[in-house]
């Protein structure tokens, strides 16, 4: 009798191991690689899109485009990459770490973040290459910081900025610490800190729109799910919430 209520005992957690892991999604964890300027909107995003999964968590790597080029390039492993520019997600193409055509989702373009009251009086970019000045920027390999090198070369000014970030997120931090008069951020990332620093919008900015496209990660461990995070991104729901960011339509 004691065998036999071992056997029936031990059948028992198998049934109810099978029933867990044939259950469906379990505990399936989703790895989304995105660049720095989708923090907000894709955090809003992954309340919808879990509650739409059961059991599944998304995760987030926020940076600059180009150092998350180069984790995935190292082996990193990641479901999703979404890039602030076709640039970076060329070469990601090119190193062979994205499954597929990359799908433009979102445009954005740049703007100057400020102190709140703007009280060094900046009225547009070529304000920003006036002396006693402490300015801003991305680095160029970083997205914000290549679209920033464009505008430079579309007007004919040339900042001298007292430091290059490695995304745009640290920008808009020192911005907001008082550690800088001036940063070129992307108009989200304004939008995003509004209250804690103010807006300088200038048309140049035209000049340099970005272009934001996303892809299923080579080999992604959950590329079934990788894939409908792109479909709800791409979709009517994620549009929404990046509009309501600020992003542009593609």
């Amino acid at each position: 009798m004691k065998k036999l209520g071992a056997l029936v005992a031990a059948a028992a957690l198998m049934i109810t191991g099978c029933g867990a892991s044939s259950g469906g999604s379990g505990s399936e964890t989703l790895t989304v690689f995105a660049a720095a300027s989708l923090t907000e909107s894709f955090t809003a995003l992954k309340t919808s899109f879990e509650s739409a999964h059961p059991g599944t968590e998304v995760k987030f790597n926020f940076a600059g485009s180009s150092a998350l080029v180069q984790q995935l390039s190292n082996g990193a492993r990641a479901d999703v990459f979404a890039s602030a520019d076709q640039t970076n997600m060329d070469k990601a193409v090119q190193a062979g770490v994205v499954d597929g055509a990359p799908s433009v989702f979102a445009t954005n373009r740049l703007t100057i973040a400020v102190a709140p009251g703007n009280p060094k009086g900046i009225t547009g970019f070529a304000d920003l290459a006036r002396g006693g000045l402490t300015v801003i920027v991305c680095a160029p390999q970083v997205p914000c910081g290549s679209a920033a090198e464009k505008v430079e070369r579309g007007t004919g000014v040339t900042l001298r900025p007292a430091s290059e970030e490695q995304d745009v997120k640290q920008v808009l931090n020192k911005v907001q610490t008082g550690d800088a008069d001036a940063g070129l951020v992307y108009v989200t990332d304004a939008a995003s800190a509004a209250g804690k620093v103010g807006q300088v919008d200038f048309p140049e900015s035209a000049q340099a729109v970005n272009s934001y496209p996303i892809a299923v990660v080579k080999d992604a461990p959950q590329a079934g799910l990788a894939k409908q995070w792109v479909e709800f991104v791409l979709g009517e729901q994620g549009r929404a919430e990046l509009q309501k960011a600020g992003f542009g339509a593609p």
